[in-house]
């Protein structure tokens, strides 16, 4: 049995003993074990808890001032001597809702009687108000509707029902995963109708399985045999275990969209020193890495150890290794992704006016034909000068650099590059055979074209072509490239074979655009010869 259900069966036991609120104190190993409880409730009360609960300790007081104000209101509602909250027996409403045990009765109290309670012992004139505090007291599980996930108050008839003290998150630890996956996994195995799991139960249920898909076997054996010792319960006693345990889990795992009120702000965390209490969600579930049980969080940290010579040399180390990084400001990579989006703007046909239309909101391809075709116009020649990626994409703009690499007697770079690429496109069965011809033609002794690589990418190429694969000349290529990017590409964009075809391609888009205007002035001066004659035709055949 895991930590959570002894912990949990624990509470049971002790909330049949006193319906008002208690604190255990101490739990010895025998068998008989003293509880005291606080001194405005009855006198104290001894009873026998069954064997297998070792020594431990609990204290419903809140760690912080906060959670005890809410407690200390709590008490002073269910204080029925002082002017609590009006009890009522279930049996008046409906005998099969679950609630706290009072002798032979189901006690519950009804969302109007708290809300009134709370306007006349907290001076609260605004009902708004009383309802808006009542339903932050909610949040924290200290009291819940019997017949609703959602932990808030209602100013109507509906039934309430106070959390033990047990379960009050002044106790401050926090259940794991694989218990809620055990708590989901047994309320499948009862057949009944207040059992069944809401939708969002049924996924997290199904996620847990995944999660815990190695252990799924020890979580369902575990949920049955808590499943067989609730059924050797009575009726009474399994209704209360039900309901509270539900209710528990409401608050820490509440339904989507409700604030999860366990969850704590990594700041405060780290103000605290207490990392223990950051919890990481995902799907709606806590990492199981960052929850502890109250054992290890009861567990006091080890002293700082004083940092010796070596390891603030060692941290200097990494201190100066860190400043040495590249590290680029953000507003340099604003301003870089910006320009890069004005540059390419013109040439973005949906963001822009082309001419031909754009194909993608127009029934005409005729753009797509002029970006395929071998004739390049000026729009894609400038595109060239942009960077050596944009001029290899273009087949035109390839055909263009690999001439002017051929008049410098160095288009093997651009011929090994460009055989590469093929190679990572080629059929597994052909990749081999291929490898083997790039290297006898660009890097073997004696290669009618032989490229110029520095030692480490000859190695790590040599190496790679003992199993030779698609990468098999990837430091090469990335070497090769670098070698056109930062030489042979500048050359190129002052070359003459660039400019001479930019500036050809300039005039003639000048030239058909001159012809453009010129044949819509004629079309113009025509339509408008046309209409003159007309209009003096008819003018003529009306004075005959």
């Amino acid at each position: 049995m895991t930590t959570f259900y002894a912990r949990f069966k624990l509470s049971i036991y002790a909330t049949e003993v006193q319906l008002s609120p208690f604190a255990i104190t101490s739990i010895n190993k025998h068998n008989k074990h003293h509880t005291e409880f606080p001194a405005d409730t009855s006198a104290t009360q001894r009873f026998t808890f069954p064997d297998g609960f070792h020594s431990c300790h609990f204290d419903t007081k809140a760690p912080i001032g906060q959670r005890q104000k809410i407690e200390d209101i709590i008490m002073r509602m269910q204080d029925e001597k002082a002017g609590g909250v009006a009890i009522r027996t279930v049996k008046s409403f409906l005998s099969k809702i679950p609630s706290v045990v009072s002798g032979d009765k189901l006690c519950v109290c009804v969302g109007a009687d708290i809300v009134q309670w709370l306007m006349k012992n907290l001076s609260i004139e605004d009902p708004a108000e009383a309802i808006h505090l009542g339903s932050l007291i909610a949040a924290q599980g200290y009291l819940f509707p019997i017949s609703d996930h959602v932990l808030t108050l209602k100013d109507d008839g509906t039934l309430y029902r106070f959390q033990a003290p047990y379960f009050w998150p002044s106790n401050c630890w926090e259940p794991e995963n694989t218990d809620y996956a055990i708590y989901l996994c047994k309320r499948t195995m009862q057949n009944k109708a207040r059992l069944e799991l809401a939708d969002y139960e049924a996924e997290n249920l199904a996620r847990l399985q995944r999660a815990f898909a190695r252990k799924w076997e020890f979580i369902f054996m575990q949920a049955e045999a808590q499943v067989k010792i609730d059924r050797k319960k009575d009726k009474a006693e399994r209704k209360i275990l039900d309901s509270q345990e539900r209710a528990f889990w409401d608050v820490h795992r509440p339904v989507p969209g409700c604030v999860n009120t366990t969850e704590m702000d990594i700041r405060k965390c780290r103000r605290e020193k207490n990392p223990q209490r950051v919890k990481r969600s995902v799907y709606g579930l806590t990492d199981d890495a960052q929850t502890r049980s109250p054992v290890h969080q009861s567990i006091p940290s080890q002293p700082a150890k004083k940092p010796t010579k070596e390891d603030v040399q060692k941290e200097i180390s990494f201190l100066n290794i860190q400043l040495d990084r590249h590290c680029m400001k953000m507003s340099k990579v604003a301003d870089s992704l910006m320009s890069y989006t004005e540059q390419f703007m013109v040439y973005d046909p949906l963001t822009s006016t082309t001419e031909p239309s754009n194909p993608w909101i127009s029934d005409d391809t005729t753009f797509w034909d002029l970006e395929a075709s071998r004739d390049p116009s000026q729009h894609r020649v400038k595109k060239w000068g942009f960077s050596l990626e944009e001029a290899l994409k273009d087949p035109a703009g390839r055909d263009a650099f690999l001439k002017f690499l051929e008049s410098e007697f160095s288009s093997e770079n651009l011929r090994f590059w460009l055989a590469v690429q093929d190679l990572k496109r080629r059929p597994l069965e052909n990749v081999a055979a291929r490898a083997q011809e790039i290297w006898q033609e660009f890097l073997a002794e004696g290669a009618p074209s032989s490229i110029n690589l520095d030692s480490h990418s000859y190695e790590r190429t040599s190496y790679n072509l003992k199993d030779p694969g698609r990468y098999s000349y990837e430091d090469a290529q990335e070497h090769i490239f670098k070698l056109m990017k930062s030489d042979s590409y500048a050359r190129f964009l002052r070359s003459n074979i660039y400019q001479d075809l930019l500036q050809a391609r300039k005039k003639l888009s000048q030239t058909e655009s001159e012809q453009g205007r010129r044949t819509s002035l004629e079309k113009f001066t025509r339509s408008v010869g046309k209409s003159l004659t007309g209009k003096r035709l008819t003018g003529l055949m009306q004075s005959s």
